[in-house]
């Protein structure tokens, strides 16, 4: 993978914002105060508070491993805190059937004094040039916005779901898995989520390798002693008391009723499906809690198959969360397996040059693909835009579905579902974390 922090500033981006009394800039990612400075800028633009000195500190480490991008004004009082922010690294995406390494965007804003000036353009144009150039075939981001990025040819590619259980009305009915589920603290769960949190990952379409603060947040942060005393660890060890889920939450008592308190999933990870059933059974079964609720999970998440009660499980939100670029076509089809074999032609536009054009992708008898440019379309054949593509590439959305909204063009009927045939997951695409 490309060293990140080393990677120059984007010319083409530097100059149009230099004729605006602009400057676009990398941070030293070792220069504790300039780190300092960013992180401010971009709470600011989160609408978040100062941080803590104490926060900063906990901070600092992965800003060392990661691009920071900031554009300064000068002539401001306060000059050293940027206008605008955004970081950048590179991070290993799943993909159906396998791997592939990925851009990973975060980070990105503008302050309210300087918006309609061209920066987030410049940036993210920047962000793009900068990944190209180091030779990955994906660009992605978490959006906090669902209409910021798709100009730049980003497709909404994983939603995310909110859970509200209500555990009293429930029984677990699914299957009587081997193992236990052991309550552990935060120092013994950290030796496991690395290897845990990856086999997980691997497991589902749109997972993000994330590490440092981004994992470690997760289960509480050292400069938050009250959140930190509030989280709760419990885990599963298969039969071979091997570990192979975690999950990570807190226990609200209610004024009310102690009975029916609640409890709040932070993170829940799985590299099995025992694990996945142990650790929901464990959760609903919980003394003392009437309601379980979980924020970003999956929009076909099997707790509803495991109780008697499905409408006890209520999805109270669904969300886009996973947003893909896809710079590179043919390595991008090529890393995935597919549900084959079969063919399909793709007529790609990009306003930005990166994908623009026609693609073939042959798909063999084991779901191996080879892809690769064409003159003309000779067979099943989809024209569309490349954040469509990066829509369908974990194969989240059907073909069908985007044709007959108007988002992909068929070139003759029936090749929306042949594209289908090929193209679709066997397992929702999700992504519980953001980054």
């Amino acid at each position: 993978m490309p060293d990140a922090p080393h990677l120059p500033v984007d010319d083409r981006s530097a100059a149009p914002l230099a004729d605006r009394g602009l400057r676009l800039a990398l941070v030293d990612g070792s220069d504790a105060d300039a780190v300092r400075d960013w992180r401010e800028s971009v709470a600011r633009g989160f609408l978040d508070p100062w941080s803590t000195a104490e926060q900063h500190a906990e901070a600092l480490p992965d800003a060392a491993g990661h691009r920071l991008t900031a554009v300064f004004d000068d002539t401001l009082a306060e000059a050293r805190y940027p206008v605008a922010t955004a970081a950048s690294w590179p991070a290993a995406l799943s993909l159906p059937g396998g791997d592939v390494d990925a851009w990973a965007v975060t980070s990105v804003t503008v302050a309210p004094t300087h918006r309609r000036r061209g920066v987030a353009r410049a940036l993210l144009e920047a962000e793009l040039r900068t990944a190209a150039a180091a030779g990955l075939p994906i660009a992605m981001l978490t959006a906090s916005e669902a209409t910021l990025y798709a100009r730049y040819g980003f497709g909404p590619a994983a939603w995310v779901a909110d859970l509200r259980i209500d555990a009293r009305r429930l029984r677990y009915t699914g299957p009587e898995v081997p193992g236990r589920v052991q309550l552990v603290g935060r120092a013994t769960i950290l030796e496991d989520v690395p290897r845990i949190f990856e086999a997980a990952r691997r497991r589902i379409p749109g997972g993000v390798h994330v590490d440092g603060l981004l994992l470690t947040r997760l289960f509480g942060r050292m400069s938050d002693d009250a959140g930190l005393r509030a989280h709760r660890f419990a885990r599963y060890d298969d039969a071979d008391g091997v570990p192979q889920g975690y999950v990570a939450y807190t226990a609200v008592e209610s004024p009310e009723d102690v009975t029916a308190s609640r409890i709040e999933v932070h993170h829940l990870a799985a590299a099995t499906a025992d694990a996945e059933a142990a650790l929901w059974r464990f959760l609903i079964e919980h003394d003392l809690i009437g309601e379980v609720v979980a924020q970003l999970r999956s929009v076909d998440e099997p707790v509803r198959w495991l109780v008697d009660d499905p409408r006890a499980v209520r999805t109270t939100a669904m969300t886009d969360h996973l947003w893909l670029r896809v710079l590179d076509p043919v390595a991008a089809l090529e890393a995935r397996r597919y549900l084959g074999p079969g063919r399909l032609d793709l007529e790609i536009a990009d306003p930005l040059g990166y994908a623009d054009g026609r693609i073939r992708l042959v798909v063999d008898e084991h779901g191996g693909a080879a892809a690769g440019p064409v003159e003309a379309a000779t067979g099943p054949a989809l024209a569309l835009d490349v954040s469509a593509l990066g829509s369908l590439l974990l194969g989240g959305v059907r073909a069908t579905t985007l044709a007959a909204t108007g988002r992909i063009r068929e070139r003759a009927a029936g090749d929306a579902a042949a594209a289908d045939a090929l193209l679709a997951s066997p397992v929702a695409p999700w992504l519980g974390v953001w980054f």
